[in-house]
Formats: structure tokens, sequence, C-alpha cells
């Protein structure tokens, strides 16, 4: 099963936005960075445009944030490009006649509840503020390996 890197993808469109703002921002620069097609960069900035996070103009080059980065959670990132399906599943088609089988899908439930639980609070605690500041103090970091 493949997972989504959705999430991380606009996350780091977002820091890209903000990191690169006084350049030419296309979705062939973006897609560089994040090692994808532009296709997919113009997909993730419709949903990110959509949910009010960006704001774009038809036909030129210079995506922007649409709020400041501290009022950007990841949760609302993770919304935006994920809607509100849940970040586990249980296997809904197991044996009812084992054990295991019989009891995984109601035992499994409450664990799973708590864990979106507690991911959606801490998401909700991130800014995107948190995220570029992080960014520019590992690159800091590897400049200063550098010399």
């Amino acid at each position: 099963m493949r997972v989504s890197t959705r999430f991380s993808d606009s996350i780091h469109l977002l820091a890209y936005l903000k990191i690169y703002a006084d350049t030419k921002l296309t979705s062939d620069a973006i897609a560089a960075s994040i090692e994808t097609s532009p296709v997919v960069v113009r997909r993730l900035m419709s949903k990110l445009r959509k949910a009010g996070l960006i704001t774009t103009t038809p036909g030129t080059a210079q995506p922007a944030l649409a709020k400041p980065l501290t009022d950007i959670s990841l949760l609302s990132v993770f919304y935006a490009v994920e809607g509100d399906k849940p970040l586990f599943a249980v296997d809904p088609k197991t044996n009812p006649a084992c054990i295991v089988g019989g009891n995984i899908q109601t035992v499994l439930k409450q664990y799973y509840q708590d864990a979106q639980m507690a991911a959606e609070a801490r998401l909700a605690r991130t800014s995107l503020q948190d995220i570029v500041d992080n960014i520019l103090v590992e690159q800091a970091k590897k400049e200063a390996r550098q010399n």
C-alpha cells in the first residue's frame, strides 16, 4: 500500500512560497524542489487555494500565502489536502470466526481514535512558522558545517 505524500508535499510547497517569496514561483520551480511534476504542484495549490491558505492569479507565476505563517496550522493544511479522513484504518475484512479477526476492529477502534485525537491536537499546535523556522535553522547548520 502506497502512503500519500500530499500532506508533506503541501507543507513543503507552503514553506517554499515563504522562503522563496522574492523569486519567480513557477509550478516547475516548486516541483523541482519537491521532486514531483508541476501537475501535482498545481493540484495541491488548487486545494490550498480552496482552503484559503494561498492566493493565486491565473496566468501569473506568483502564488502567495493568504495568511501569516503563524495563522496556518499543520492541521489546516492536512484538512485542505486530505479532508477529514482518518489517519488510521482497520481492515474491515477479517475472519469473524477467528478470535483475533472477530475482535480486532472493536479493540483497535478506540486506540486509533485516541491516536487520531492526539495527532490532530499536535498538528493544530504546530504552525507553518514553526516549520519555516526549523528549515532555516537546519540550513544554517549545513552552511556552518561547510565553512
